[in-house]
């Protein structure tokens, strides 16, 4: 599981994009994990799991 953002840039933390195998390691089931990026842009953005 992930958390993958939609139209926000994450300069210098694309690790945290949330594309399991690709930008970070999938978690296991009971894992969590604390997303931590600087937000620059105002409005009403996607995101999914």
């Amino acid at each position: 599981t992930s958390v993958h953002w939609h139209g926000i840039r994450q300069y210098h933390t694309n690790t945290e994009d949330g594309v399991p195998g690709i930008t970070e390691c999938p978690l296991a089931p009971g894992d969590t994990k604390v997303y931590t990026f600087q937000a620059t842009q105002f409005g009403t953005f996607w995101y999914h799991s």
